[in-house]
């Protein structure tokens, strides 16, 4: 399997005073678990909140608090801090450590080692609702975004202080997706991807449907790995339990005619197609209004075909752009794709093999055989988020 996106990288954690900096001692110990080098800054604020041991505990290394320490290897630490990190992480972080990071500030060891870094800075805010929507903070936020800062967007929600609004810090699963962006290779900048996930559903009845075993997970894996590349993402998804990645646009649908509808709306202003949605082949000739009792249920079920979504992106395919399917087959798996693949006018095609306990469908593991105009290639047995990476690190070598 891959080594996580996390590993041997050194990320600086910037802690300012508020309460929720409790959930950042949290992250800290995620990140040191996906092996990364944590350094931890803490504001005088901070220690007010919670103390220096418990970020060292947790990230496994001294947390600096001074500008100038007592050790040698402190004495330069304003530099040294922000000149060896790969990402900072400002987290959470205070109206008054956005006002002056805004000035350009340096009067104390965090913000001296943000202007002394050239790594890419993350900037959490958390505060009360009202002190997020002042005027001064609303222009903050945008002088920090036309810096280069990174602003990862508030939670609306109760607040510790009993308000109710938007100035929440924003959950782990959201803020490490932006950090795992910002190590990661941009090689999808300025590309809009379009990416199908999951099963659809044709309604019988209310109460009754037909679908098939898809999870959507590599899809929802592809989608992800695009977002971390630099792309902007729409996911257009059928009924599924994931939660949608963080930074991806999610358009949800349930059948198949609503898919083509979504699918074609966005197709013409998108560089990259990737079609992994399981798409129903055939929907029910007749759907019932009401539940039918299951003594009145015809004993033979009509159904009609459903439209080729696949075939027509590959008859509209314009030029420049790179159009990818997927096939769900339990044998000739080579001849089955490479039919589909000239059949439909695709650039690639990831054929999986649906027979196997731990590739295909709902498994968290999986190993495709991938087809181009130019040849086949197996790729390893893996997870389906080190899938999405290789099948990305293919295409973009078909980008004009």
């Amino acid at each position: 399997m891959a080594q996580s996106v996390f590993s041997g990288k050194r990320i600086v954690i910037g802690v300012c005073g508020s309460i929720a900096a409790f959930k950042v001692a949290g992250w800290a110990s995620e990140l040191a678990k996906d092996e990364a080098l944590v350094s931890v800054v803490m504001t005088g604020s901070a220690r007010e909140f919670v103390t220096p041991l418990t970020f060292a505990a947790l990230s496994g290394n001294e947390v600096h608090t001074a500008m100038f320490g007592a050790g040698r290897e402190e004495v330069m630490a304003h530099i040294s801090i922000g000149r060896d990190a790969d990402a900072i992480l400002i987290a959470p972080a205070t109206a008054n450590a956005m006002a002056r990071l805004a000035a350009g500030m340096a009067d104390d060891l965090l913000t001296t080692a943000v202007l002394a870094s050239r790594a890419r800075v993350l900037i959490c805010p958390a505060m009360n609702p009202r002190m997020y929507d002042h005027p001064a903070t609303r222009r903050n936020l945008q002088m920090l975004r036309e810096l280069g800062y990174w602003v990862i967007d508030p939670e609306s929600g109760m607040m510790a202080c009993k308000e109710e609004g938007e100035g929440r810090l924003a959950e782990w699963d959201t803020v490490r997706e932006h950090l795992a962006r910002s190590l990661t290779p941009q090689d999808l900048l300025g590309q809009r991807v379009l990416v199908t996930a999951g099963p659809t559903r044709e309604p019988l009845d209310p109460a009754r449907f037909l679908s098939n075993r898809s999870s959507g997970k590599m899809g929802y894996a592809l989608a992800r790995a695009a977002f971390r590349r630099g792309a902007e993402v729409i996911l257009v998804s059928g009924p599924t339990a994931l939660p949608c990645p963080a930074g991806v646009t999610r358009e949800n649908v349930r059948t198949a005619c609503e898919m083509r509808e979504r699918v074609l709306a966005h197709a013409d202003g998108c560089s990259v197609i990737v079609k992994a949605a399981a798409v129903a082949d055939y929907r029910p000739e007749i759907l019932h209004e009401h539940k039918v009792k299951k003594e009145q249920i015809a004993k033979e079920l009509v159904l009609e075909k459903n439209p080729d979504i696949l075939h027509e992106l590959g008859r509209r395919k314009r030029p420049g752009q790179v159009l990818v399917g997927f096939a769900a087959e339990s044998r000739d798996l080579a001849d089955e794709g490479l039919k589909k693949l000239n059949r439909k006018n695709l650039d690639l095609i990831a054929v999986n093999d649906i027979g196997g306990a731990r590739t295909g469908f709902e498994a968290e593991t999986n190993q495709i055989l991938l087809i181009s105009r130019t040849g086949s290639e197996k790729l390893p047995f893996t997870s389906k988020a080190h899938t999405a990476d290789l099948l990305w690190d293919r295409i973009v070598r078909l980008l004009p």
